[in-house]
């Protein structure tokens, strides 16, 4: 017992970012019924609107845990194409009243033709992103170098389980982690798998953390809008616990992305970039 304790305490020590299940904001207390006609008094996750602005222009409203709106919002922007990584950030303001980020840029911006050209995608809550982002995808070369073992794949996927999550107390939550190598650095959950994945993009690009090196674990299926997230954070490896839609593979193959899902214990599948798995356990 001793063992599993101490070893569940460096997994979180490890972490410089996770969720705060005690933070009384990101959950509510609603009674209903149960299968005995007991009454129940349950945790529910939060679900608020955040409307971003990039400088004077609304660029969209999403619905959200509420935490992390910050990185939320320089996340958003930079997965749309609308920030570049050499941007000059001048400040990020968040207006908690009115549930507003406004990330304001040296460059002038003006996304009023490309915000005309949304796709819709299936991720929970309904994901979008912006026809031209493709341009940019075909542009982005992965590195080759970044490998992952799966003796490794089996600790990630330990790892995770062992971080205090909203996921356990409340359910109705997906999960993003980006680490480097086995180890776990952040791990943060949304309603919504593509709000979790921006918050990691937006929390790298201000704290300066390359992903050329990283690798991408999501609880979420592995979908086109996952994979072409993963492409613009430059990270070249993405896990999932879950399964793979066939677009999601399709554009994986064509960007050089390593991508792994089914992943659970010593079990996983590998659909593309099987040239960076080291098979180091039979």
């Amino acid at each position: 017992m001793t063992n599993k304790l101490n070893n569940k305490t460096n997994t979180i020590n490890s972490l410089i970012l996770q969720p705060n299940p005690e933070d009384n904001k990101l959950t509510k207390k609603v009674n209903g019924t149960n299968e005995q006609k007991e009454r129940i008094d349950i945790s529910v996750v939060a679900e608020k609107p955040l409307t971003i602005y990039l400088n004077s222009q609304e660029i969209v409203t999403t619905m959200t845990l509420g935490d992390m709106p910050k990185e939320l919002s320089v996340g958003y922007l930079l997965n749309q194409n609308m920030l570049n990584k050499n941007d000059d950030i001048l400040s990020v303001e968040f207006d908690d009243e009115l549930e507003v980020v406004v990330v304001r840029t040296k460059r002038k911006t003006n996304y009023e033709k490309k915000l005309r050209k949304k796709i819709r995608t299936s991720g929970c809550a309904v994901g979008t992103v912006y026809g031209d982002m493709m341009e940019v995808f075909y542009d982005i070369k992965l590195n080759n170098k970044t490998i992952i073992k799966s003796s490794w794949m089996k600790n990630i996927s330990k790892k995770i389980t062992e971080i205090p999550s909203l996921y356990l107390k409340a359910g109705a939550i997906h999960g993003c982690a980006i680490c480097s190598k086995e180890n776990i650095l952040a791990y943060v959950e949304d309603v919504g798998r593509h709000n979790a994945v921006d918050k990691i993009a937006g929390w790298m690009l201000l704290n300066n953390i390359e992903g050329r090196d990283k690798i991408f674990y999501t609880t979420g299926r592995l979908t086109s809008e996952m994979v072409i997230k993963s492409v613009q954070m430059e990270i070249p490896i993405l896990l999932s616990r879950s399964g793979f839609t066939e677009s999601g593979v399709s554009l994986a193959k064509e960007a050089n992305l390593t991508l792994v899902g089914r992943m659970k214990g010593k079990r996983f599948m590998v659909l593309s970039g099987i040239h960076r798995v080291k098979f180091d356990e039979s």
